[in-house]
């Protein structure tokens, strides 16, 4: 018959394989000695066969409730499988049986440890707050302007619908998640000529004003005999705080300059701003050289253009025809 002094600490530590080779071929023989799956217990700790651990120590206790060992490789797997009420109880239960081995307390206090950890821990939302969306308004004379705080939006994520006294819009976020806005308006807007653009930082919604009047609010019923014309120096908003809109209306002009455009649209947008910034010979030049040649060249010089007829020059592919 196998005993624990055939299998000790020592020969465990050793090789825990062979040890649970050996251990298996004992307990063939022998399926009732605690002893045995006391230090099976053991070689599957140092292997870190946790389950397996837990499973022979508690065998253990079962035909052998007096051996301290059993509680303690049972508590010590159970630790290790995060059960740390579980590994709590064998490590308690024990201890009231060998008072005198300190590892007992050791093994308690761990165990008090993670379990007030646990309970710290589950009180705490560790979802990532979604930080609020924030959306505020301002004016101009034939506008009202209505921009949410929201960055990195894609850009056909925004569906706007107008109404002539309601707006309402879906934003997509970064997050995943959809932004409502639903404003019931002071007064009535042209939903036709009215839009919305996706920048990097946030989403501009433009309402075009049915008459050029200053509203006091954003939402809200109009009142006929309260209706003042519109004042520029002033821009109602749902700020809590002065703001210089003159200065905002600059900041949005130089957003727009800054916005990337492609193809025709960003080759028109250099065209106009050469000819916005030019001189009155750059702009005869354009319009001279624009009109003659139906609309192939577009020449600054005007020391060029100025003393000849321009002839239409189409690109090497294109066909020019007169209709």
């Amino acid at each position: 018959m196998a005993s624990e002094r055939s299998f000790p600490d020592s020969f465990v530590d050793e090789d825990p394989q062979k040890a649970l080779e050996a251990l298996n071929e004992a307990l063939q023989g022998d399926s009732d000695n605690a002893e045995c799956f006391c230090q099976r217990a053991y070689a599957h700790i140092l292997l870190k066969n946790y389950s397996c651990a837990a499973d022979d120590a508690k065998k253990a206790q079962q035909l052998k409730p007096s051996l301290p060992l059993a509680f303690m490789r049972t508590g010590i797997a159970e630790y290790h499988l995060n059960h740390y009420e579980s590994a709590h109880a064998a490590f308690t239960q024990g201890h009231q049986l060998d008072v005198s081995d300190k590892s007992f307390d050791i093994w308690i206090k761990r165990c008090e440890e993670m379990i007030a950890d646990q309970t710290q821990n589950s009180g705490v939302n560790t979802t990532p707050a979604v930080p609020p969306v924030k959306h505020d308004w301002y004016q101009t004379e034939s506008q009202v302007i209505v921009t949410v705080m929201a960055k990195n939006v894609p850009k056909d994520g925004v569906r706007v619908s107008f109404m002539e006294k309601e707006l309402s819009a879906t934003v997509q976020l970064a997050s995943g998640e959809n932004y409502n806005l639903h404003l019931h308006l002071m007064h009535p807007i042209i939903p036709q000529q009215s839009n919305f653009k996706v920048l990097t930082t946030k989403v501009e919604i433009k309402m075009k004003k049915t008459d050029a009047i200053r509203w006091e609010k954003l939402e809200g019923e109009g009142q006929e005999s309260n209706i003042k014309h519109f004042d520029p120096n002033q821009y109602p908003s749902s700020s809590h705080f002065t703001c210089k809109w003159d200065k905002v209306l600059v900041d949005l002009n130089e957003e727009e300059k800054d916005e990337k455009l492609e193809g025709d649209a960003a080759l028109n947008k250099l065209f106009q701003q050469i000819y916005s910034d030019g001189s009155d010979e750059v702009k005869r030049a354009m319009n001279k050289s624009f009109m003659e040649s139906g609309g192939t060249v577009l020449s600054t010089n005007w020391k060029d253009v100025g003393k000849r007829k321009v002839d239409v020059s189409p690109p090497d592919d294109v066909e020019f025809k007169k209709f």
